[in-house]
């Protein structure tokens, strides 16, 4: 797993073709690293001070690299925190690339969970086809570090956007991208856009599905296949093939949700089946799937592949990666089937009994600006050096203070607790800069990576 920390000069490379040379396209066969290697490896010399605040203050002024180099360990570290666990990372990394090359599909990871470049890093040189993001400002982070490959879950209206998207394509014909649309007027105002941009390639487009009661995309195949008309009618799009999203559809994994993401699917498939012949690329692409419901996606759409030649199916976990010790340790397909090999959590967060001012009640010092709760409350697992903290759970949590019950003497004051975590995609925008523990279960972890993220 390489973080911060960077590699070796010698290694550092840049993918892509020449100025001049055919421009890649989104569902072409990924070249080099897919990264800037180079910029994500400079993150170890950016200086450490305040606006970090998992470092602690003997460490400001030091470069990322040169503290590492010291072999700090959690014992150094304050409270609140959060850490990842290289091992834990390092393990989700391989499964989930294993699990996609078993099922034939590929992965273009959902980078807004962790907007960490190292990360990125490591999943494209686990063999993830490109990233996936959700706006505009992530789009920018991914192209400031090089990122080739990159597929907006959105539809990108914003003039000011499409223009700097128009010119980043111009500019590399080795960038590759699609986005979302999921009207006519969508395509309309994109193509307007682009034309008043003066756009010299076309933007490649997926015409996106969604579902009663959802979220974005065309209600209805009718709907979508009018969609895809309109793109075919702009000059400045390129139809890449259809996407949606599942999860927008059902929150848990009982008979009821999973028959409602097999007919979303079902729908899904039809629609890229009709638009098979309508198609300006050899390789079109059909994507879905969250980190709900990705082994279900594959079951679904991976026959497209010869159902249709040429065709990539692609899924587009992104909490995988970090895992949890909470929603998705329920609802993830590797938790739900018996033969499948399981996800670790690779996130916990840090935090200090502070006070106990009743005989069950413990406020800690990590509150809604530290820890996510939006699925699920941090869970107890452990106090440093004392052992598993049985029965106590938290209750409730502040700006900065979490509530603490039924944990009695076996959490005093001063005591610090590990937690498990619940839904990553809202852990890592608190944190600038994460520690990276060699192992969480370790008498005395140390600090082996720095992870700088970018919200």
């Amino acid at each position: 797993m390489d973080g911060t920390a960077g590699r070796d000069g010698a290694n550092q490379q840049h993918d892509g073709p020449p100025q001049g040379a055919r421009p890649q396209w989104f569902a072409d066969p990924a070249q080099g690293p897919g990264i800037d290697t180079a910029a994500v490896a400079a993150l170890a010399e950016e200086r450490l001070d305040f606006r970090f605040k998992a470092i602690p203050a003997e460490a400001h002024g030091r470069t990322v690299r040169d503290w590492l180099a010291d072999g700090p360990t959690l014992d150094g570290l304050g409270t609140p925190l959060l850490t990842l666990d290289a091992a834990a990372l390092d393990h989700n990394l391989r499964t989930m690339a294993a699990w996609c090359e078993q099922a034939g599909v590929l992965l273009a990871p959902h980078g807004k969970t962790t907007m960490a470049p190292a990360l990125w890093q490591a999943q494209l040189a686990a063999g993830a086809h490109a990233i996936t993001l959700a706006n505009l400002p992530q789009l920018r982070v991914a192209r400031a570090f090089g990122v080739r490959r990159l597929l907006l879950a959105n539809t990108l209206l914003d003039p000011a956007g499409l223009a700097w998207l128009s010119a980043e394509l111009d500019r590399d014909p080795g960038f590759a991208f699609t986005s979302w649309v999921d009207s006519a007027d969508s395509v309309r105002q994109m193509d307007a856009a682009l034309r008043a941009a003066g756009a010299q390639r076309p933007v490649e487009v997926l015409v996106e599905l969604g579902g009663p009661g959802g979220r974005t995309g065309a209600r209805g195949v009718p709907a979508a296949l009018e969609v895809a008309a309109a793109v075919h009618a702009a000059p400045t799009l390129r139809l890449a093939g259809v996407g949606g999203y599942e999860g927008a559809l059902a929150h848990d994994a009982g008979d009821a949700a999973l028959a409602t993401v097999r007919g979303y699917l079902a729908d899904l498939a039809d629609l890229h089946r009709r638009l098979a012949a309508d198609h300006p690329t050899a390789t079109p692409v059909v994507t879905a799937g969250g980190s709900a419901y990705f082994d279900t996606v594959a079951e679904e759409l991976a026959p497209l592949a010869e159902q249709v030649p040429g065709t990539r199916v692609i899924v587009r976990a992104g909490a995988y990666l970090a895992h949890d010790d909470g929603f998705y340790r329920g609802i993830s397909p590797l938790a739900r089937a018996a033969a499948a090999t399981p996800l670790r959590s690779a996130m916990h967060g840090w935090a200090r009994v502070v006070s106990h001012p009743e005989p069950q009640l413990s406020l800690l010092d990590a509150g809604k600006r530290d820890l996510p709760f939006d699925e699920g409350l941090p869970e107890p697992q452990l106090v440093r050096g004392g052992g598993p903290l049985n029965g106590a759970a938290v209750t409730a949590l502040n700006d900065q203070h979490a509530f603490l019950r039924e944990a009695g003497a076996a959490a005093p004051v001063g005591a610090v607790l590990r937690l498990g975590l619940s839904h990553p995609c809202t852990a890592f925008d608190k944190w600038s800069l994460i520690p990276v523990l060699d192992h969480a279960d370790a008498e005395h972890p140390r600090v082996v990576d720095l992870v700088r993220t970018y919200f």
